[in-house]
């Protein structure tokens, strides 16, 4: 029969669970003050190092909670290390423009005048289909809608609309109309390069080459303003 006791507890004994009880709340009232500590922005909206700020504490705290060869006033010093760390270093990204940029990265254009930043896009680890669906959660059905979308350094997309009697034909992104991509131009209207955006009117014809990725994939272009 499995001993459910020691899958439980393993080697401890039932004496140690109120001395647990006791390392987790006392922990969980240093995490609290360490994140304190690390003042708002911190909490709210982390960028890279703040994340790994965060990782730190939380691997600091989790073995003094449940160990008791580990003393909390190891990771006490553990802590003090890396508050002291962080507070350093966000110093040093308040005083220096370049060193903000080694640490935090900077925000990078991925759409202008409706059309995709490719070089930019090729430096951020983001999926087309994974864009895709958060443009859509933006009521957008088509790159004409947009004039520009910036990923910033925490990683959300801020996108600055057209007007609405500024819509132009853009790239369709809803999965229906892009689907339809193809190399063959059956009939004349605009079309849009599914794979930088570009649009332009073509004629028919079994094969059209785009002028800015020299891709050859089309999609029927639409024009329709955006429905909040």
């Amino acid at each position: 029969m499995p001993d459910f006791e020691k899958m439980l507890f393993g080697d401890e004994n039932w004496n140690f669970i109120p001395e647990i009880m006791i390392r987790t709340f006392l922990m969980y009232l240093i995490i609290l003050i360490s994140l304190r500590l690390l003042g708002k922005r911190g909490v709210k909206q982390l960028s890279v190092f703040e994340l790994v700020v965060i990782i730190s504490l939380g691997s600091a705290a989790g073995d003094p909670m449940f160990y008791k060869e580990v003393g909390l006033g190891s990771a006490l010093f553990v802590f003090a290390v890396v508050v002291s760390a962080y507070k350093i270093t966000a110093y040093l990204v308040g005083k220096s423009k370049k060193i903000e940029e080694i640490v935090e990265g900077k925000s990078i254009y991925l759409i202008r005048d409706g059309r995709f930043s490719i070089e930019n896009f090729k430096k951020e680890q983001m999926a087309q289909d994974e864009f895709f669906a958060e443009l859509r959660q933006q009521h957008i059905t088509h790159l004409g809608q947009v004039e520009l979308t910036i990923i910033e350094t925490s990683g959300e997309l801020s996108i600055f609309f057209y007007k609405d009697e500024d819509v132009k034909y853009g790239l369709p992104i809803l999965p229906d109309n892009f689907d339809e991509r193809a190399d063959v131009i059956s009939e004349y209207g605009y079309y849009s390069c599914s794979f930088c955006g570009f649009t332009e009117e073509l004629k028919p014809s079994p094969k059209h080459i785009c002028k800015t990725c020299e891709k050859t994939k089309w999609v029927k272009s639409i024009k329709e303003t955006r429905v909040t």
